[in-house]
């Protein structure tokens, strides 16, 4: 211990970022301002004495590789063996070691996708993990779970090799294993780090995803929605509590709108009294009650038959839909500035036409105040996008046989949806960091956001490259509106590029499977509609049903209408092979994997 004389008191975070703390307590001013989490203050014991053996050692270093003139690769002794004498006997000292790849990976991904929040105007992403993991041991199963992420995440964002996918695996295999044993014991199954833990595993699904038989997120979140069930509406009185429920909110109703499934319980019970932002909150209702519809859409059309009562159920829905599409358009126009896109860019074509390198497509480049606006704001066009698509199957089985692009409201959604992907692709290249290499962008009001490390986006310059949490935020929107029928050949060309730079460059592989399915909406379904129709006619006829029980015809094995059930048969299962040749691609038309969720994903 060495007494230095008068200290600095300030916190350890102001130290660090060498500026001048306020000292205010409990936590200081400049943190507060810059969003991040103040670490607090040394005791006065702590700040008059410090142990000074690692500034000794750092100088004895420093003395021995100007004596020596070249950089020695050992490692340097431990503590015990530095010697406290003259520099001739200190030329053994060697250089301290190297950060573990942990430590490399916990920093890179809290720098990546722990995002800090602004009261009353943004939440932020994972931050209810520091104090989680801070709280909990080493050997815990978020600590599992977070590791499990971080490998797999620097492992794929700069292939560091020494068997750090093998390490995230065991990590995962050891975070599956203590989580089930937690949820086992009703002391510790509603716990705040149980539920962060599934939403991590969760995550390192989404991260590690290499081809679509990896789609097992989503049973991860069907837990963590039936653990929100369970911890009830008392989990909201604390700040990580409501932290989490936020995250599973999100989380769920993504993967309601994907799957077409309603939501477990309904959307007051998600957004009654979480008024985190309420700007955000109309969002995350719209898109509750958007699942709601393609849910009902789907399931009227799979149990109901064409009669006069059943269609006027099925204007109902259309209706319903149209009222959500302008509740949508109503909270665009009314959101602040500050969630307003600002135009930064302009490209007039694409060098060589290669569509697939490009980072910008032709037309206008958006930038927003940070990547939260950004994603909320696609989300609401991810919506409109859905909520269009829902209207026009709905259309198709109204006028079926008559060919549904005729109808006025295939028109409606063509013309909307086509300005809806325009807006999304035209937000894609400040996602991927576009804005950070640009001299003409201030970056004072254009950044990604406050992360819980590493540099701010200002300060990081040409060098910087997109957030892991960008690519992850984007990867849905993108997905959509690949899916889209009214996407072109050159955008859906340009977004696949995309989502491939996602997942190869940014780290989050779940973007590469979902280039894996030529999903085309809402085509696709209204021909499965038809397949399913027809299938269904077969078995519902009484008539068909008498006449198939009669005597087959002399000299053939079937009777006639047995024949004619068998000939229709065979044609709905053409249709179906058809269209699942349709959906795959080239790559993967012989996986059964690829296979399995194609039939899942028709339903069929």
């Amino acid at each position: 211990m060495v007494y230095c004389g008068k200290p600095s008191r300030g916190c350890q975070m102001c130290r660090t970022r060498r500026i001048k703390c306020d000292e205010m307590k409990p936590t200081c001013n400049q943190c507060a301002k810059s969003r991040r989490q103040c670490p607090g203050y040394k005791d006065d014991f702590d700040l008059v004495f410090r142990n000074e053996t690692k500034a000794t050692e750092r100088r004895v270093q420093r003395a021995t590789k100007k004596a020596l003139g070249l950089k020695t690769e050992k490692l340097s002794p431990s503590l015990e063996d530095i010697p406290s004498t003259s520099t001739s006997e200190t030329m053994s000292v060697m250089p301290s070691p190297k950060v573990s790849i942990e430590e490399q990976a916990s920093c890179h991904f809290i720098a990546n996708f722990v995002l800090m929040p602004e009261d009353g105007r943004t939440v932020g992403h994972l931050d209810f993990v520091l104090p989680l993991l801070k709280e909990h041991g080493p050997d815990s199963h978020i600590q599992h779970a977070f590791n499990a992420c971080s490998l797999t995440f620097l492992n794929n964002r700069r292939g560091v090799g020494g068997g750090c996918w093998d390490r995230a695996l065991s990590e995962y295999s050891m975070a599956l294993a203590k989580t089930n044993t937690a949820l086992r014991n009703t002391e510790t199954q509603q716990s705040d780090s149980t539920l962060a833990a599934v939403l991590l595993l969760g995550m390192f699904e989404t991260i590690s995803a290499k081809q679509i038989s990896m789609f097992n997120w989503g049973s991860h979140i069907e837990g963590a929605v039936q653990l929100v069930k369970a911890r009830g509406k008392k989990q909201n009185k604390t700040r990580v509590g409501l932290q989490l429920f936020i995250a599973v909110r999100t989380l769920m109703s993504v993967y309601c709108l994907t799957s077409s499934q309603a939501p477990t319980m309904g959307a007051e019970w998600w957004l009654d009294a979480t008024d985190f932002s309420k700007t955000a909150a109309m969002v995350q209702r719209l898109m509750i009650k958007t699942s709601e519809i393609r849910a009902q859409t789907a399931h009227l059309i799979d149990t109901l038959a064409k009669t006069p009562d059943n269609t006027e159920l099925m204007l109902e829905l259309i209706q319903k839909a149209q009222a959500v599409d302008q509740e949508v358009v109503a909270w665009q126009s009314s959101v602040s500035s500050d969630w307003h896109p600002r135009r930064a860019g302009w490209a007039d074509s694409v060098a060589g036409g290669d569509y697939a390198r490009a980072e910008v497509f032709p037309g206008r480049v958006d930038v927003y105040r940070d990547i939260w606006i950004g994603s909320v704001a696609n989300s609401a066009r991810a919506v409109r996008l859905i909520l269009h698509g829902a209207i026009v199957r709905c259309a198709a089985w109204l006028c079926s046989p008559v060919d549904y692009r005729t109808t006025p409201e295939y028109a409606a959604a063509s013309t909307v949806c086509r300005v809806a992907i325009g807006d999304i692709i035209a937000s894609v290249p400040y996602f991927l960091g576009w804005h950070l290499r640009r001299k003409d962008v201030d970056q004072k009001t254009t950044n990604f956001g406050t992360f819980a490390c590493g540099e701010e986006d200002s300060a990081a310059g040409a060098g910087a490259s997109a957030k892991g949490l960008a690519g992850y935020l984007l990867t849905w929107p993108l997905a959509v509106v690949l899916s889209q029928d009214y996407t072109t050949d050159a955008e859906r060309a340009w977004v696949l590029g995309r989502l491939r730079k996602i997942g190869s460059e940014v780290g989050v592989k779940y973007a590469l499977a979902m280039c894996q399915l030529q999903r085309r909406m809402p085509s696709m379904l209204i021909r499965r509609d038809a397949l399913m129709s027809a299938h269904a006619a077969l078995n519902t006829d009484k008539i068909a049903a008498a006449a198939r029980a009669a005597p087959a015809t002399e000299g053939y094995a079937l009777n006639p209408q047995q024949q004619w059930e068998a000939m229709q048969q065979l044609k709905v299962d053409r249709g179906k092979a058809e269209l699942i040749g349709k959906l795959l691609t080239s790559n993967n038309a012989a996986d059964e994997d690829a296979q399995r969720a194609a039939q899942k994903w028709l339903k069929i």
